[in-house]
């Protein structure tokens, strides 16, 4: 179910991103996230590593770019369903030194790294947002499960 991304899912990673992005990220405003979707499409996509989650419909990607998550998004329809956890730990596999970013305000989603194995190491200020974010590594032995 979790496979490489091609070209033919560019929209639904989109779309998916987009809305997920606007719901998970509401202290930012959400033509912020619509600006960047052509960044998304021409820029950070062709540069990650993309997997997407794939049952006849796709449900959820990550990119990594070298050991560092850049993105992990569900639609926000199929959220709770595990598919999350399922690519987190395809990505731990590909990345097994993985860091990330998580914007401060995104509480839920700090849990479910957190539940994932990854601990806060600092704080950081995203300069395009003014937003902090926390920096986050995978902890020593932890598998993502």
């Amino acid at each position: 179910m979790i496979r490489a991304f091609t070209e033919t899912d560019m929209d639904a990673v989109l779309r998916i991103w987009l809305d997920a992005s606007i719901i998970a990220h509401d202290f930012i405003d959400s033509s912020y996230w619509t600006s960047k979707v052509e960044d998304m499409r021409t820029l950070y996509i062709p540069a990650a590593q993309t997997q997407v989650y794939d049952d006849g419909q796709i449900r959820g990607f990550f990119c990594l770019h070298e050991q560092s998550l850049a993105a992990l998004f569900v639609a926000p329809e199929d959220q709770g369903r595990g598919i999350g956890r399922q690519l987190i730990h395809r990505a731990i596999e590909l990345a097994p030194n993985l860091d990330l970013t998580v914007y401060r305000e995104n509480r839920k989603t700090i849990r479910f790294y957190e539940q994932c194995g990854f601990s806060v190491q600092h704080e950081v200020m995203d300069a395009e947002t003014g937003q902090p974010e926390l920096f986050m590594v995978l902890s020593a032995g932890a598998s993502g499960r």
